[in-house]
Formats: C-alpha cells, structure tokens, sequence
C-alpha cells in the first residue's frame, strides 16, 4: 500500500518561493507583533521550549529552524534585525559568529554527523526566507541524506520532531558550553 507523508503546513511556505512578489502566510504559531519573524520570536514571551530558541544572548541567539532540512538544523541570529553581514556592529559580528563556531560543535557532539552545513543567503535573490534578519544555518550532514524522496518526491522525511530536537540540542548546548568555558 502507498504511504502518505503529509506535511500540509509547508504548502503556503512551498507556493511563495516561486514568485518574489507573494509573501507567504506566516506559520498559524508565528508571533504577531512589530519587527522581525525572529525579533517577533525572541519577544514573544513564550518558554525557550515553545519559541524553539536553544541559546539567547546579549547581541545574538540561536533558534531551531521551524521548517529544517533536517534534524538538529540550527538559525544563528543577531538580536538587532539587519540586513547584512555588513550592518552588524563588531559586536554583534563577534558574539554571531562565536555563536556559529558553537553550533557547529553542538551538532558535531551530538548529532555525530560526518559532515555539517554551514551558509546564509544575504537577501532575497539569494534566497533567504526572512531576508530582512540575517540568519546563519547551522546543519549536521550525512552521507546520502539527500535521497529519493527529496529529488523524486520534494518532500524530507525527518526522525524526530521539533520537541525532541530541541531537547537534544539545548542539553548538548549545556554540555559544550560548560566545555569551552572549562
């Protein structure tokens, strides 16, 4: 019998990248509200679990990307929303990139991967999705995980839910944390 896999929730994130023009509908769960998707999420007032936000810091912050290629894919975001790798302070350029050092190490503990992603698209024709915040992503790789379903079927099929990857993430966060600051 054909398995269905239903992710029906990426349908209006899926149509919007087609044409420039539309502006997808935000996920039923984004916060309403001023500013950024991402300054939006790190104001919302809800529980880091909630808000999937694994690390806030003082100028920059580490979120789980709601829509991910995979398991433990991991947004590096300044605090501020720019544009532009060249509108950080040096400030926040440091503590961002601090932060993509971490995360790369957080996934290589606990994910075990052999290989990891690690970019950002600088505006629109680039690609980015929320191209008024600068984000970095932050993914663990592995051999064939590009499969038939994504080049046949479009579709990621991904071993645990959001819950999960956050837990993982945020304890292995703590762990090399207390590592690099041993």
């Amino acid at each position: 019998m054909l398995e269905r896999l239903w992710a029906d929730w990426r349908s209006a994130y899926v149509r919007g990248l087609d044409d420039p023009e539309v502006e997808p509908d935000p996920p039923a769960n984004a916060p309403q509200g001023h500013g950024s998707l991402f300054e939006r999420i790190l104001a919302s007032g809800l529980s880091d679990e909630d808000a999937l936000v694994v690390h806030r810091g003082e100028l920059a912050s580490v979120l789980l990307n709601a829509y991910p290629y995979g398991s433990g894919h991991l947004l590096i975001v300044s605090n501020r929303a720019v544009e532009r790798v060249s509108d950080l302070t040096d400030a926040e350029a440091a503590e961002l990139w601090g932060l993509v050092d971490q995360a790369v190490r957080v996934v290589d503990d606990e994910y075990g991967a052999p290989g990891a992603n690690v970019g950002l698209n600088q505006g629109s024709a680039a690609g980015a999705g929320v191209p008024d915040h600068l984000h970095v992503h932050v993914l663990p790789r592995w051999h064939s995980d590009t499969n038939f379903m994504t080049s046949i079927a479009e579709t990621r099929v991904l071993p645990e839910s959001l819950g999960d990857t956050w837990r993982r993430v945020s304890v292995a966060w703590a762990r090399v944390s207390n590592r690099l600051t041993s």
